[in-house]
């Protein structure tokens, strides 16, 4: 199937309804290892990035100038913490679509892909150090994975989810190396990272959207 900007605008959209329904639970998530605003900032975010792509004329706009406009939105909202990681995440996408007029499966794989190396190249984050790269990583890998064996664009995503909820679910046991919640030391270990667990929805959110499209 093929992704254009009309796809782009629509699946923004999705990601910033659901992560709207989960701010608050994010924000709990954040209040116990961190400053407790994770969920806004993430709400904040993607609800500018989706309203700065859905005002593009999606026919006169290919998903490359989308991404970078999502990115600047995003950056514009949240100054801080995630906002550089997601703005890189769209610039690296922006990039890998390479000024098409549409996306193919494989195209919108090295999309994806592109997002996570930006998050992880952003911050400088490995696995293990409790992170949202501990969700993006795993799913971006098992997505290109199970492509290789010749599974279709709805099913890669599929794959991603299953990978970021274990990946998320990994954090718990362990200790921050990275931003405020590293001050806590082993009283982090218990609790989920807020960031990968936003990472999850929005995993779960493009997943979600592509199974429709694929129908």
């Amino acid at each position: 199937m093929a992704i254009a900007t009309r796809d782009l605008q629509q699946m923004f959209s999705l990601i910033a309804e659901e992560i709207g329904k989960n701010r608050d639970r994010l924000c709990e998530l954040d209040g116990v290892i961190g400053d407790g605003d994770h969920g806004l900032a993430m709400d904040a975010g993607w609800q500018a990035a989706a309203k700065a792509i859905g005002e593009l004329d999606q026919s006169q706009v290919v998903p490359t100038p989308a991404f970078n406009a999502a990115a600047k939105a995003f950056l514009n909202a949240v100054g801080a913490s995630s906002g550089p990681l997601y703005a890189t995440a769209f610039m690296r996408a922006g990039t890998a679509a390479k000024d098409k007029s549409d996306l193919s499966d494989d195209d919108f794989l090295c999309v994806f892909s592109a997002m996570a190396q930006g998050i992880q190249d952003r911050g400088k984050a490995e696995l293990g150090e409790k992170t949202m790269i501990d969700a993006w990583k795993p799913a971006a890998d098992a997505a290109l994975e199970v492509r290789r064996l010749g599974t279709n664009l709805s099913g890669c995503l599929a794959a991603a989810v299953e990978a970021a909820r274990n990946g998320c679910e990994a954090t718990r046991g362990m200790i921050a190396a990275k931003g405020r919640s590293s001050r806590l030391g082993d009283r982090a270990i218990g609790h989920v990272d807020p960031g990968a667990a936003s990472a999850v929805i929005v995993i779960e959110a493009i997943s979600s959207f592509l199974a429709r499209h694929d129908d």
